[in-house]
C-alpha cells in the first residue's frame, strides 16, 4: 500500500505540472482527491491493511494530501498573477463607430428658453436646492398658516429647512441685494410629493422677474406673448385667464390652442382646445416689504413656467416619465 501510495503521488505531480489552467487543475483535484478519487479510495482500504502497518499508511496518505493541495493552490496563484492572453489584433476589421452623445430633450428646452428670454433682456441665475422655508414661503407673501402651502406637497427637510417647491425663492434673494431694475431668469429643478403620467417628484422651472418704474400688465402680455410666439411658432393662439398666486396680483394662466388637435378638442386637451403653459402676474406689493423695495415707485412681474410640460406639447410626449428613464430609443430622437 505504501509503494502503491508513493507511486501514485509522482504520478499526480507530473500530471499537475502539466496542466495548463485553473480548469485542468481542479479536473486532477477531483480525479485524486474527491470523494471518489484515487487517494480517497486509498483512505477508505486502510481497514484492509495489517493493523501493525495502519499508521504509517494513514500517516503517510495526509502527508501526500497535504502535499498535492498545496502544490494546486501554488499552481492557481501563479495562473491568477500570469497576464492573460491578449486576442490577436485582426487589421482589417472595420472600426466600431462610437456612441455620440447629445443634449437632452429637457436641456434642449431650457436653453431654447434662456437663449429666447436673454435676448429680450432677462439675465439668467441660480440659487440652491435646498431652500430656507423663509425663502420657499414666507418672502413670497406664504405665511406659516397660509392655504398655499397645501398645494406645494412639499419635502421637509426639518422644520426651517425644504426642498424648494419652485424657483421663486430666487426672485426674493435677488431683490433682497440687488436695487431695481431688475429682469432674470431662473432655471432650475423644483421638487414636490406628485408622481404619475404628468407629475413626478423632480421636475424643471424656469421663473422670470422684471421689476422696475412704470411696469405694467401690458408688458407682462406683451413680453409672454412674444416669448410664446418664439417657442410655439408665430401663429399660436394664445388666451389669458384670472387666476391666484400669493406672490402676483393681479395673477393670471396663460393657455396656448392645443398643439396636438389645433383647438378642435381631444384627450390632450381634456376637449377643450386649450392647454395651460404657465402661470403669471404683478408682483404683489407685500412682497417689496421683504425687499425694502418702495412700491410707490417700482412695480413688476413675475412668470413661471414648468419644463416638462413646454417639451411635452413641443415635442407631443405623453408621458413625463420618458424623461428619466434613460432609454435610448426614446433620447435618440432628440
Amino acid at each position: 500500500m505504501q509503494k502503491y501510495l508513493l507511486e501514485l503521488e509522482q504520478k499526480a505531480l507530473l500530471e499537475l505540472k502539466a496542466a495548463k489552467g485553473a480548469a485542468e487543475l481542479d479536473k486532477i483535484r477531483i480525479k485524486y482527491m474527491g470523494k471518489k478519487g484515487l487517494l480517497s479510495t486509498c483512505m477508505r482500504k486502510i481497514r484492509e491493511v495489517p493493523p501493525d502497518q495502519r499508521p504509517e499508511v494513514g500517516k503517510l496518505t495526509n502527508i501526500i494530501k497535504k502535499k498535492l493541495t498545496a502544490y494546486i493552490k501554488d499552481a492557481r496563484l501563479t495562473n491568477a498573477r500570469q497576464p492573460a492572453a491578449s486576442p490577436r489584433l485582426d487589421v482589417t476589421l472595420p472600426g466600431r463607430e462610437p456612441l455620440w452623445g447629445h443634449a437632452h430633450p429637457i436641456t434642449l428646452v431650457i436653453d431654447e428658453v434662456c437663449q429666447i428670454l436673454s435676448k429680450m433682456g432677462f439675465m439668467v441665475v441660480e440659487g440652491p436646492n435646498v431652500e430656507l422655508d423663509y425663502y420657499n414661503f414666507e418672502a413670497l407673501n406664504i405665511p406659516k398658516d397660509h392655504p398655499a402651502r397645501d398645494m406645494q406637497d412639499t419635502f421637509y427637510i426639518s422644520k426651517n429647512i425644504v426642498l424648494r417647491t419652485h424657483t421663486s425663492p430666487i426672485q426674493a434673494r435677488i431683490m433682497e441685494t440687488t436695487a431695481p431694475p431688475i429682469s432674470i431668469i431662473a432655471p432650475g429643478k423644483v421638487y414636490r410629493k406628485d408622481s404619475d403620467v404628468s407629475h413626478t417628484p423632480m421636475f424643471h422651472q424656469i421663473e422670470g422677474l422684471l421689476v422696475d418704474q412704470d411696469i405694467n400688465f401690458g408688458d407682462l402680455k406683451g413680453t409672454l406673448t412674444l416669448f410664446l410666439h418664439q417657442m410655439f411658432g408665430s401663429d399660436t393662439t394664445l388666451r389669458f385667464r384670472p387666476s391666484f398666486f400669493p406672490f402676483t396680483e393681479p395673477s393670471a394662466e396663460v393657455d396656448i390652442q392645443c398643439v396636438i388637435c389645433n383647438g378642435k378638442g381631444c384627450r390632450t386637451c381634456s376637449h377643450t382646445g386649450w392647454l395651460e403653459i404657465l402661470g403669471a402676474g404683478m408682483v404683489d406689493p407685500a412682497l417689496y416689504k421683504f425687499v425694502n423695495y418702495d412700491p410707490d415707485i417700482y412695480s413688476g412681474f413675475a412668470f413661471g413656467m414648468g419644463i416638462e410640460r413646454i417639451a411635452m406639447l413641443k415635442y407631443g410626449i405623453n408621458d413625463i416619465q420618458l424623461f428619466f428613464k434613460n432609454d435610448m430609443r426614446f433620447l435618440k430622437q432628440f
